[in-house]
């Protein structure tokens, strides 16, 4: 039995709401809304809300669930989860919602996670750089160790900007062989590289360097002078 008295906060309107449909059949909604602090008018009002919830298909009523959800995961990750791990963290917490429907839904709500800065280009063709013929033609194995090496460049971004890393590797065990970290993607970076190389191998015989074709791989003087062939492709 609720009892509202004089000088008492106001019920919530549900409670009343529901108070006069308990009720309602034997007193009438205006004799009740006489006793409680509640206007007819409201009752009828919030009545109407519920009757239009009802009719809303279901599927578009767990949408407005969703949209509660994703917003608090988007937010309480600093705002940089994109729709895949908005989605995998709702699967987390029991949500059933396919993928697609969580990209419909921030999409709607003009929600994106954090986007990644443009890729650093490491490779810079020359047009005027002598380009040797590929001798291993895209054929990439040897039968011993120092025959047949790969270089290539790659970028890694860090707090204070990109950091551009040089390796070589030897084609028959896999393994790095030489490799060079510098702040500026400079033709000296990858000479470096193959120097380590050639002094930790201690080369002897004939050695095939591999690499692409770049302007920071216009290798000269000391590596040609190791017996190394160069070879340059189009990539």
């Amino acid at each position: 039995m609720c009892v509202f008295r004089t000088g008492g906060t106001r019920p919530p309107t549900e409670m009343m709401v529901k108070l006069i449909d308990e009720d309602r059949q034997e007193y009438g909604v205006e004799s009740i809304c006489k006793v409680l602090p509640i206007a007819p008018s409201t009752y009828y009002e919030a009545k109407a809300r519920e009757d239009d919830y009802l009719r809303v298909p279901p599927r578009l009523r767990y949408d407005e669930v969703l949209r509660v959800e994703i917003r608090r995961v988007w937010k309480d990750n600093f705002q940089v989860y994109g729709a895949r791990k908005v989605w995998r963290q709702l699967k987390r917490d029991g949500f059933r919602v396919a993928r697609c429907t969580v990209e419909r839904l921030m999409r709607s709500m003009g929600l994106q996670g954090a986007v990644r800065g443009r890729r650093a280009k490491t490779t810079i063709a020359n047009p005027a750089a002598n380009r040797p013929l590929d001798l291993v033609k895209r054929q990439f194995v040897a039968d011993r160790p120092n025959q047949l090496w790969v270089a290539d460049i790659t970028a890694v971004s860090t707090w204070s900007g990109w950091a551009y890393v040089a390796f070589v590797i030897d084609v028959f065990s896999r393994m790095i062989v030489g490799w060079r970290v510098s702040p500026s993607m400079r033709t000296e970076l990858a000479l470096d590289a193959l120097e380590q190389a050639l002094w930790a191998r201690e080369v002897k015989g004939e050695l095939i360097h591999h690499s692409d074709r770049g302007s920071q791989c216009g290798f000269k003087g000391s590596s040609q002078q190791r017996r190394l062939e160069l070879i340059l492709d189009d990539r």
